[in-house]
């Protein structure tokens, strides 16, 4: 079962357009206050997500983990990664089987993915909470939400 934590302001407000160490001080805090360990191997994983972006492959964060880490296998990225999204510092783009940092606050809202089918650009909007929507008794535990179509860049392009 995948869920995401809601994080506070505070922690969000140094995510946006702030440097990668003001991100990473943010997720430290917040899995201090979530009473989480953030390991070495994690804090490195978010780094790479956050440097890359935009959405990125599990292999290939593997490929690019430094190599005095030694020789990290599938199960540790995906665990890791697994650890990042349920705090909500990352999120997973189901359609590219790939993973974007967050730097946004979802204040209830849901992520909300627009995918460009020319590039793979991905960018992240929120979505407001469609739960009164879903069938009387019906618990959701995880929602999804991927537009796909093309991005500015790629339709000006194209004209």
């Amino acid at each position: 079962m995948a869920f995401a934590i809601a994080l506070p302001i505070p922690y969000l407000s140094l995510m946006g357009s702030h440097s990668i160490q003001e991100r990473l001080q943010a997720a430290r805090e917040v899995c201090e206050d979530s009473g989480e360990r953030f390991t070495p191997l994690r804090e490195h994983v978010l780094e790479l997500v956050i440097e890359d972006g935009g959405a990125v492959k599990a292999y290939d964060l593997l490929d690019r983990l430094k190599p005095d880490r030694g020789s990290p296998k599938p199960p540790t990225v995906y665990r890791a990664l697994d650890f990042l999204s349920r705090l909500g510092l990352v999120h997973r783009v189901e359609a590219l089987n790939a993973f974007i940092a967050c730097d946004h606050s979802h204040e209830g809202d849901l992520a909300e993915f627009f995918i460009c089918e020319s590039c793979s650009r991905v960018e992240e909007r929120h979505a407001h909470d469609h739960s009164d929507c879903k069938p009387k008794g019906f618990q959701i535990n995880r929602s999804v939400i991927e537009h796909y179509g093309t991005c500015a860049n790629c339709a000006q392009a194209a004209a």
